[in-house]
């Protein structure tokens, strides 16, 4: 049976985006399910944040690129000015995984506020982005301007907040174990491991003969 990995994040995080790659390797070769699953943290109309804040730019200059540096992946403070909510995003999500594209498309929303500056707060971006993985931009678009998944998102919001208790991203929850933050890839293949040998004991506990034989 394989190991089911739910990854909570938001589009506007960027060790999200950095927690990725690491992610990709631990599970290579592995028995793995992985389903990224919605979270917002600065849900409307709560405020967003803007790039040329000082607070924003130095945690940028202490802590994001540095580590992106010593990962190797290419990362850029978006000037997208005030950053975008993500619901819309997100109900965008819903219509991708009904598709069998969830994954792509969480990636491909990821690269693009990070590495491109595309305001993925924006239909018609969105849209494009949507088309660039293969999915139908007529479909899409009416999807999000008719608000279709808007309910299924939200019911993703309240499992998040409410169920899984989430208070920050990326969290991960590898089986049965749950972590907040990016951890390296041989953390991330420990945790997998110990998790599969739980669903594999060593001893075959039970076994037993009965009246009619073994």
């Amino acid at each position: 049976m394989a190991v089911k990995i739910k990854v909570y994040s938001d589009y506007v995080c960027p060790f999200c985006l950095l927690a990725e790659q690491p992610l990709a390797e631990a599970i290579k070769g592995k028995d793995v399910e992985v389903e990224w699953m919605p979270f917002e943290l600065r849900p409307y109309p709560n405020e967003t944040l803007k790039p040329e804040e000082h607070y924003l730019q130095s945690t940028w200059k202490q802590s994001v690129y540095p580590m992106a540096e010593r990962m190797g992946i290419d990362i850029t403070l978006p000037k997208v000015s005030p950053q975008p909510y993500t619901h819309l995003a997100f109900e965008g999500y819903q219509y991708a995984k009904e598709k069998g594209k969830g994954n792509e498309y969480n990636d491909r929303m990821l690269r693009a506020f990070f590495q491109e500056e595309q305001d993925i707060g924006n239909i018609n971006v969105l849209t494009q982005l949507a088309g660039e993985i293969g999915l139908d931009e007529k479909e899409y678009r009416e999807a999000l301007e008719t608000r279709t998944y808007r309910e299924a998102h939200q019911e993703a919001l309240r499992h998040a907040y409410e169920e899984a208790n989430i208070t920050s991203v990326p969290t991960f929850v590898i089986g049965e174990t749950k972590f907040a933050g990016i951890h390296s890839k041989e953390t991330l293949e420990q945790i997998i491991d110990d998790e599969l040998r739980k669903q594999k004991p060593d001893f075959p506990e039970g076994m037993a003969c009965g009246i009619d034989g073994c």
